[in-house]
């Protein structure tokens, strides 16, 4: 069927539910809306499902989000695990209550119990409820740090990661195999409590999440010492992370936590920001203007679901506020953990760090310096849950921490998943123990800039949205994969990763080997001097990324050679 076919399939399916049909017939006669709303099933990627709330095949509805829970239930049920039972969180986005019922009771109806959350939860909870009740499987509805408009649904596994290969295509196959989204199982809530399938969870899963945050601080002393004097700024943006933040922070000693009162309570509108995301400066207007009420020395924000965090740190110099990108967070949390380990006799002897491939090199320098086994994989935080999964199982490596550049940090294995609660944690307590020494964060991030090199990175995000967009993207990365350029500017390319392919070609040699990570519709190029950039669709939104990292002998030149290299990879996507 065409798209107008399957608009038309919906307005008469006497399956689907009046609400919807009326939704539909109001974009009536609106071409450019049809098609987008049914030129293609929204996909179920390797990630879950992502898009805009709304009627339609392309669209996250009840109809779409309970025929991906349908094909994960024909799944566990293949593979015999269905009394294990499969945990539900769900942020504060609009529908995330509804979703999250909703597959509850399609899983009942297949049999399967549930565990869902009486409110909502941060994602990284869920990861750590999964193993802390047995399941099979767990879900999360959420859309991350996304537009207002979006939402989504995120599929974990019984290790607490997100699904990788091949058990991610194994249950993409059971998806796809559904042909009629309105034919996925379903019960009635007080059938499913009846018959012991529908349980809700809450503050028990709550105070072990928080016991295990807690193992993991290293420096009570100093955090008992210098309390009350560092002063932290802190948002949920709306999101989920209001509740644990606070009770972590509380807990382990700090006093002076002040929240920003706009942002405090979960809105699905997200109504003082237009993006919900810590990346954004414009994200910390509010929570910039209490900093400086109260003179705060760090400002967090995490993102709506809570896996996530951005910061803020000031200056004692000028008395502004300095923003951390992901990998300025990334290093100062890295060389935290590995040196306060060592300097307490903590670190394993076989510790061992992970990053994704776009993340900055300053991590290896840092891993290197304190004898620390590093490892790169691909750019999803699903990919350091399997290495922390691949270390405990082959006990050659101690997982001591691991981020990705895009907000995303895990210390400890509690959970499988990036945590913003912990990193909010552990930049506190790392503020904590710095300010004893007389130091800011910024302070310290410059210490590591005159130790280890002035690291810079950078990305430009396109967004092509729609089936035209889709097709852009697709053509880029065919033109680049066809046309391999000799450098980028002045920057030489010494050999190209390419690892859809899986292939490496050392450009200067003419060699070949594998990448020795999972195919990945990714381009990266190695250039001269240990400088670098990379080309990918994003696998959540309409987009294509472009990264880049370089290495100065001082702020001001990192920063030239930057915009540089910025220019020459913005003549791809022009």
């Amino acid at each position: 069927m065409n798209y107008n076919e399957k608009y038309q399939e919906w307005c008469n399916n006497p399956r689907i539910d009046e609400k919807t049909k009326q939704e539909l017939m109001s974009i009536k006669g609106n071409e450019e809306e049809i098609k987008d709303r049914f030129y293609k099933e929204l996909e179920f990627g390797t990630a879950g499902l992502r898009g805009v709330i709304g009627a339609g095949t392309n669209r996250m509805n009840k109809y779409t989000v309970t025929k991906a829970t349908q094909g994960l239930a024909n799944y566990i049920i293949k593979n015999g695990t269905q009394d294990k039972g499969v945990a539900i969180a769900y942020d504060s986005r609009n529908m995330s209550t509804e979703f999250s019922e909703e597959t509850a009771l399609c899983l009942n109806a297949n049999g399967i119990k549930t565990y869902i959350f009486e409110s909502l939860r941060p994602t990284p909870e869920l990861s750590f409820a999964i193993r802390s009740l047995g399941c099979t499987a767990g879900i999360v509805v959420t859309a991350s740090h996304n537009p207002p408009k979006y939402n989504g649904y995120k599929v974990y596994w019984e290790d607490g990661a997100q699904i990788t290969y091949p058990r991610d295509k194994e249950i993409i196959n059971e998806v796809n195999s559904i042909l009629d989204c309105t034919t996925a199982k379903t019960m009635s809530k007080s059938e499913a409590i009846e018959k012991g399938l529908y349980n809700v969870i809450g503050s028990e899963i709550d105070d072990k999440y928080i016991a295990e945050l807690k193992k993991l601080v290293v420096n009570q002393d100093i955090i008992n010492e210098v309390q009350k004097d560092l002063k932290i700024v802190y948002t949920p943006l709306h999101g989920t992370g209001n509740i644990p933040a606070r009770r972590i922070l509380k807990e382990i000693g700090f006093e002076n936590v002040y929240v920003v009162p706009e942002q405090e309570l979960p809105d699905g509108n997200f109504p003082t920001v237009s993006y919900p995301n810590p990346e954004d400066p414009k994200a910390f207007e509010l929570a910039l203007k209490l900093a400086k009420k109260v003179d705060a020395d760090i400002v967090i924000a995490n993102d709506p679901d809570a896996d996530r965090l951005g910061v803020h740190v000031k200056d004692a110099k000028t008395g502004e506020y300095i923003a951390f990108n992901g990998n300025m967070t990334g290093a100062i949390l890295a060389e935290y953990v590995v040196s306060e380990k060592k300097k307490n006799n903590k670190l394993p002897s076989n510790a061992a760090m992970v990053k994704s491939i776009v993340s900055s090199n300053m991590v290896d320098v840092i891993a290197k310096e304190y004898n620390v086994k590093l490892f790169e994989v691909l750019t999803g935080f699903k990919y350091i849950g399997e290495k922390i999964k691949e270390f405990e199982k082959n006990k050659d490596f101690q997982y001591v921490f691991g981020y990705e550049e895009s907000y995303g940090y895990l210390i400890g294995t509690h959970a499988r998943d990036k945590d913003g609660i912990v990193a909010t944690m552990a930049l506190c307590e790392a503020a904590a123990v710095y300010k004893k020494q007389g130091l800011t964060l910024w302070d310290k991030m410059l210490e590591l800039y005159e130790k280890y090199g002035y690291f810079k990175e950078g990305i430009i995000t396109v967004t092509l949205e729609g089936a035209d967009g889709a097709e852009q993207i697709k053509s880029i990365m065919e033109k680049m994969r066809n046309n391999t350029p000799s450098s980028f500017g002045s920057y030489k390319i010494t050999a190209v990763r390419d690892y859809s392919t899986g292939k490496v070609k050392n450009l200067v040699t003419g060699e070949e080997y594998e990448t020795g990570l999972p195919s990945s519709n990714v381009l990266y190029y190695e250039l001269e001097n240990n400088e670098w950039c990379c080309i990918r669709p994003s696998g959540t939104e309409p987009k294509i990324k472009l990264y880049m990292g370089v290495r100065g002998t001082s702020m001001k030149n990192a920063e030239e050679k930057l915009e540089e290299l910025k220019s020459e990879m913005g003549k791809i996507v022009k």
